[in-house]
């Protein structure tokens, strides 16, 4: 498929980048190792654990609860029994049992019975017993057991003057053993239940409902480090109704929203390239285009530097042709000396506007050093008064001795004459009201260090109280043949000379008008040393690189 943006021409189209595939990734998860004994083991080890461990748990709670009951029942029986033999004893009194000692009767029942007479200390009757069974002669009383064995007591009245105690033991064997195989085949049927539990869980119902939705979640995930995308959902039909298929569910929709999200990523990833790709066609047109209006800004500079070159020459030219045929005329007459003097100017000014047409054009590296700026603004200003004699302008030099810069004294002097006459000459022109209200004219130097990108630069100002920078000409004001003063004392390169010469230096020069009152300021810019042990070079950084003007 090809993306095409709209911006782009038809003839120009933009080409589509390969979607990106998505790569497999294998993702290494650390286990995360939880305390205790269960924590370590496997589902299945774990479950066999947990239901062999409560199965016998219940089993042992079975048979501690029912013992005591079974054998309170057996001794009851016992008891019971004793009583039967004391009754028939009571029957069936004779001579040969009334006689004091330890005699076994043989009872109908299946048991062991003795069957002991004596006084209460002789058969081990307490004497509140005694006395119960002395009150009800002939009737028998349950007695404590001895080693387990259920016992009753009875009295009979004999010949003798006190009676007779008697304490029949009986032990019922085949009891005692019925309860012993009743808790042998308890333990059996509970084991016997817990085989038949367990195997139901291992091979029924944890295999199906259990193991099976694990190890497809688990396939799953592995499908997914793999990147295998058409294994890495889990089939509707093989996910239970429990908890375990909400969780392979909620799996599923976050697998699908992932890989949505991750379309949405690879289809703007894809349209980012294609605008970056669009982008970098219509930078390189934009380049193109800025070459070409730098070609046709030069051709228009070129043009209106030509015009201004022909409106400079033609009026010295006209009037040293008119001159020169005056000359042509009458040879031999000469010329008044106001006339030669006239033509003597008018060669001046076309000798100085060829050397400012050199000034223009010379492309020289400057020869730097360390120098004082102050003592380049007295050599300016004391070529500014030997040109302009007789002009009532203070001229004063506000910068400090010893600020010093990296550049070229004799340029720089050239620089600073420049912006100084242009400075003095926009005094002399300025309206004035009349001669009572007229103002000193001024200039100040004044210079000022800042810093800026971890270089020091220092900033010389030069600011007059003249009629100001007309706002049309000050974005073009360093443009050649921009004055305002075309006149026999000026070519309109001055500040075009004077900015070329800053920016050879790593500077910049900055133009204004005075906020709030009337005059105009010129800031150069230029780089800073400590002076003539300390010089810095020009390298780095420029002014223009370093300020954001």
């Amino acid at each position: 498929m090809t993306h095409q943006s709209p911006d782009v021409p038809s003839s120009l189209p933009a080409p589509s980048p390969p979607v990106p595939v998505r790569k497999p990734v294998k993702l290494r998860v650390a286990p995360v190792r939880v305390g205790g004994f269960l924590a370590q083991m496997r589902i299945r080890k774990k479950l066999m654990v947990l239901h062999t461990s409560f199965s016998l748990g219940l089993a042992v709670v079975l048979l501690v609860l029912l013992k005591p009951a079974i054998t309170e029942v057996v001794e009851q029986s016992e008891v019971d029994e004793a009583k039967l033999v004391l009754r028939a004893l009571a029957v069936r009194q004779s001579d040969s049992l009334s006689s004091t000692g330890s005699e076994r009767l043989e009872a109908t029942s299946p048991s062991r019975t003795v069957v002991n007479s004596g006084s209460p200390d002789q058969i081990g009757i307490v004497a509140e017993l005694a006395s119960r069974t002395a009150g009800s002669p002939g009737v028998a009383f349950p007695a404590p057991a001895l080693e387990g064995v259920g016992r009753a007591a009875m009295f009979l009245p004999d010949s003798g003057p006190r009676g007779t105690y008697y304490t029949a033991q009986v032990r019922i064997t085949e009891a005692r053993d019925a309860v012993r195989r009743l808790y042998l085949w308890t333990a059996a049927a509970l084991l016997g239940v817990y085989g038949l539990v367990a195997l139901a869980l291992e091979f029924f119902v944890l295999p199906q409902y259990v193991y099976a939705p694990i190890r497809r979640m688990l396939d799953a995930e592995r499908a997914v480090q793999d990147g295998r995308s058409e294994e890495e959902l889990i089939p509707e039909p093989a996910i239970p109704a429990d908890e375990l298929g909400e969780i392979m569910r909620s799996r599923n929709a976050s697998i699908v929203a992932l890989r949505k999200n991750e379309g949405a990523l690879a289809a703007a990833l894809s349209q980012l390239e294609v605008v970056a790709t669009d982008l970098k066609r219509k930078n390189h047109l934009l380049e193109n285009a800025k070459r070409n209006l730098a070609d046709a800004d030069r051709l228009a500079s070129l043009g209106m530097m030509s015009a201004g070159i022909a409106h400079e020459l033609n009026t010295p030219l006209a009037v040293l042709k008119g001159l020169v045929e005056k000359l042509d005329a009458a040879p031999t007459a000469g010329l008044p000396p106001t006339e030669s003097r006239l033509m003597l100017r008018v060669v001046g000014r076309l000798e100085r506007l060829g050397e400012g047409l050199l000034d223009f054009a010379r492309v020289r590296p400057p020869s730097l050093s360390s120098s004082d700026v102050s003592a380049i603004i007295d050599e300016a200003i004391t070529l500014v008064r030997l040109d302009r004699k007789g002009s009532e302008i203070t001229i004063r030099n506000a910068v400090a001795q010893e600020t010093f810069v990296q550049c070229d004294a004799d340029r720089m002097v050239q620089v600073f004459l420049n912006l100084i006459r242009n400075a003095a000459d926009a005094i002399r022109r300025r309206p004035e009201p009349s001669e009572a209200g007229r103002e000193r004219g001024r200039i100040t130097i004044d210079c000022e260090r800042v810093e800026k990108d971890g270089r020091g630069w220092v900033g010389v100002s030069v600011i007059d109280n003249g009629p100001g920078i007309d706002p049309e000409v000050l974005p073009r004001l360093f443009e050649p043949f921009v004055s305002t003063r075309l006149d026999a004392h000026g070519t309109g390169l001055g500040l075009a000379v004077s900015d070329g010469i800053v920016r050879e230096h790593g500077g910049v020069i900055l133009a204004r008008n005075c906020a709030g009152s009337t005059g105009s300021v010129f800031e150069v810019m230029l780089p800073a040393t400590v002076g003539v042990a300390g010089a810095q070079d020009a390298t780095g950084p420029t002014l223009k690189e370093s300020l954001d003007v």
